[in-house]
Formats: structure tokens, C-alpha cells, sequence
């Protein structure tokens, strides 16, 4: 079956699921860095004790979810954009009235000089061309690039071309509506993005407001908040502190983690 078959490992294009991203061993040690700082910080800042240390295996999985997160979702945007390339190509190739297979074999160079050998739809280009050359229908090859991606706009194309093959509709014509409809959404996405860009970093200034303040009342107040530590009345507070401050910081991200 064609599910089955995978291109030669030569050219490094495989069948990637954009939902599961493994972080590479440089990636792991920055992450490791990080957790080993955020411990330390709220140690020091709420016990002042090196018993806070024993947090460090939840705050890395924390700061190691959150990176597979982000570079999830970096590689996912990269390919939409990517993706929104190829089919305007696609599109122009085919108006200069070559076969939709031909064309999307053709995108495949320029996909290259735009976004680099590596970049992730270059390799989806070269397993499609390999999945063709075998005799792979282009719907279905389209279909599970869709699948693996999770980007709506692919699936939805995905979905369209194979409606449109198996149902004679005009390829050229839906070929190049998706191209603008997708344009469109994706240029109304990096508006909403950018408008969030500032909120974002002032999310992560806020985050760092009580570490600041920390830091300047124990150089300017030396002892100021001793009494807060190494007893339980102390420690009572200091956890309560922890707690609200991990309540503000989950909610802060959650209302700043707008699915478009």
C-alpha cells in the first residue's frame, strides 16, 4: 500500500507528523539550563533553600513542553507559508498549461531557491515527486501531507483537489482561488499576530516584574524580607505567593494563546 512506502532516506525527505516534534540533544540542554535557573530563582526567591531544587524535575517538564510547543507550532507556521508558496507556483505553472502533476513537480525548484533544501516543504516536494514516480495518486499524496500536517489550509485544499479530480471540476480554476483564499487567511493571521507581538512581550516583562522588585528590595533593603523564611508562618505566605503567581502566570497564557 502507499501508506506504506517511504522515499529513499538520501535526501532526508520523510513522512513527518507536525503534531510530534523531537527536540534535538543541543535543544534538551538548553532546556535543562532553564529549568536548572527557574528552580534556583524560585528557591531562592520563595524558601531560600536548596530543598526547592527538588522542583527540578517537574519545572523540566514544564520548560520542556513548552519548547516542543513552541517549535511545534514555529514548524507549522514555516510550512503554511512554505505551503502558500507552492501552490501559488503551482497555480502559475499550470496557467502556462502544464499538467497539475507537472506543476507541482516544478514548484519544487523554486520552493527550493525561496525557502532552502531543508525547509519543510522542500522535503514534502521531494516525497511527493518520489510518491509520483511510484505511481502514488497526487490526491492521496496531497491528502496525507494534510493529515500529518494539522494545518486546516492543507487539509482543506486536500480535500478540494481530490473532490475536484475524482469529479471533474476545473483544476486550474480551484487551484488558483485557493491560492488567493489562503493568501488572504494567512495575511489576516500575521496581522493578528503582529498586533499580538507587543501584548506578548509585555506578558513576559509582567512575569518578570516579581523577580525584579525582589532583587532591588534585597539591595536596597538588606533582611527586608527574612522573616519570611524558615518558619511555617513564613512559609505558609511564601506558598500562597507561589501559588497566585503560578495561577497569574497560567491564565496569562492561556488568554494570550489565541487559536486562529
Amino acid at each position: 500500500m502507499w501508506k506504506n512506502w517511504k522515499p529513499p532516506a538520501s535526501d532526508g525527505s520523510t513522512r513527518t507528523d507536525y503534531d510530534c516534534y523531537r527536540l534535538r540533544a543541543g535543544e534538551y540542554l538548553l532546556c535543562l539550563c532553564k529549568s536548572l535557573l527557574l528552580s534556583g530563582a524560585f528557591s531562592y526567591m520563595f524558601y531560600r533553600s536548596w530543598l526547592g531544587m527538588l522542583s527540578l524535575p517537574a519545572a523540566a517538564a514544564w520548560v520542556l513542553s513548552r519548547e516542543r510547543k513552541n517549535r511545534q507550532n514555529a514548524r507549522k507556521e514555516r510550512l503554511a507559508v512554505q505551503f502558500r508558496d507552492t501552490i501559488l507556483s503551482v497555480s502559475a505553472n499550470m496557467q502556462a498549461g502544464r499538467s497539475v502533476e507537472n506543476a507541482f513537480l516544478e514548484a519544487e525548484d523554486e520552493i527550493r531557491s525561496l525557502h532552502g533544501q531543508r525547509s519543510e516543504m522542500a522535503l514534502e516536494l521531494a516525497f511527493l515527486r518520489k510518491g509520483l514516480k511510484n505511481r502514488v495518486p497526487l490526491e492521496q499524496l496531497l491528502s496525507d501531507l494534510g493529515e500529518r500536517s494539522h494545518i486546516e489550509e492543507i487539509r482543506d485544499f486536500a480535500e478540494c483537489f481530490s473532490a475536484a479530480k475524482h469529479l471533474g471540476g476545473n483544476l486550474r480554476e480551484i487551484i488558483g482561488r485557493t491560492a488567493a483564499l489562503t493568501g488572504q487567511r494567512m495575511e489576516v493571521e500575521r496581522e493578528i499576530r503582529t498586533m499580538l507581538a507587543s501584548r506578548k512581550y509585555e506578558q513576559k516583562v509582567m512575569n518578570l516584574i516579581p523577580f525584579l522588585l525582589f532583587g532591588f528590595m534585597q539591595l536596597s533593603s538588606r533582611g527586608f524580607f527574612d522573616i519570611l523564611y524558615h518558619n511555617t508562618a513564613g512559609i505558609c505566605i511564601m506558598t500562597g505567593c507561589l501559588l497566585l503567581y503560578l495561577t497569574a502566570l497560567f491564565l496569562s497564557e492561556r488568554i494570550m494563546d489565541i487559536r486562529l
